[in-house]
């Protein structure tokens, strides 16, 4: 009998361990570039990060599939599909979640500590914090920024409080942008009172709340764009590039790209999954590039 091999891997959904590259998001703004035995234990950890994403992915999808069921593109998700069993998810999440706490042993502690505490908000989102009203908004953000921390354990780096709480802001934003898509794609054009008080299926939104979403949301993203603004101002910039004052470059870059973001959400353009969104964009490409450009010119001088 003849299996096919497509539906097992997107069990896995190898697609989303592209967010773990803010695993290496420390090791880049402590321009620990040489670093082989840091870079070494940041790819571990990202191998880890990834592998225990897909053991939860794989939980979460069996607990939502009647939810997933129900929804236009989530019921396309093998286990919702009937193209996996569900008996090979029971059996393969946990063997995920084994090997990648043993990659985990081999790189130190302090990362085992950061990976576990994941795990713990993953679960406890999984089972019942996304169904908080703007809780769970915040708890993926959380979940981006622990990578983050993560990261600086496992490449021994110091973390700067900066990073942090551009990183919280930034993914509160794209929390909003997943909320609001999943919200408007559900609620069709000139749809009644009724329509709009309905929640949202395994959600405690109604489709109502979309416009307050989208303001919060755009607030979360400028409010990125802030920080990093003070972050420039600061002494540590300072110390940390030939000429800081080129970074005040990158302001109109991250501005343009949360309102891209945004545009592309009111337009009904936007993936289901932001990150993946910007990971696979054309404009967001470019912007990062501009940006990594900017970055370097900052930290090499423009002047010899």
């Amino acid at each position: 009998m003849r299996v096919a091999i497509a539906p097992w891997l997107r069990m896995l959904r190898p697609h989303q361990w592209a967010k773990n590259v803010l695993i290496f998001v420390p090791l880049l703004a402590a321009h620990q570039f040489t670093d082989l035995h840091a870079i070494w234990h940041a790819v571990l950890a990202f191998a880890s990060f990834s592998l225990l994403a897909s053991a939860v992915y794989i939980a979460n999808d069996i607990i939502d599939i009647e939810n997933d069921r129900l929804h236009p593109t989530k019921r396309n998700r093998p286990f919702a599909a009937g193209t996996v069993p569900v008996r090979a998810g029971y059996a393969a999440a946990p063997v995920l979640l084994i090997i990648a706490t043993l990659l985990a042993l081999v790189i130190n502690t302090h990362f085992l500590i950061w990976l576990a505490v994941y795990l713990v908000v993953t679960t406890a989102y999984t089972f019942g914090l996304k169904k908080l009203v703007l809780v769970d908004a915040i708890v993926l953000a959380t979940l981006y920024t622990i990578r983050i921390f993560a990261g600086g354990r496992a490449s021994d780096t110091d973390l700067s409080y900066w990073i942090v709480a551009f990183s919280i802001f930034l993914f509160l934003s794209l929390a909003f942008v997943k909320r609001y898509a999943e919200l408007t794609s559900e609620l069709p054009t000139g749809a009644d009172d009724a329509l709009r008080t309905q929640q949202l299926a395994g959600r405690g939104y109604r489709n109502a709340d979309a416009p307050l979403i989208a303001l919060l949301g755009v607030a979360a993203g400028f409010s990125a764009a802030v920080v990093l603004a003070l972050y420039i101002n600061s002494n540590r910039s300072h110390t940390m590039y030939a000429e800081p004052e080129i970074l005040w470059a990158v302001i109109p870059v991250a501005v343009y790209w949360v309102s891209w973001i945004w545009l592309k959400t009111f337009r009904g353009e936007m993936h289901d999954d932001p990150v993946i969104f910007a990971l696979t964009d054309r404009s967001s490409f470019v912007a990062a590039l501009v940006f990594v450009a900017i970055v370097v010119a900052a930290t090499v001088g423009l002047v010899p």
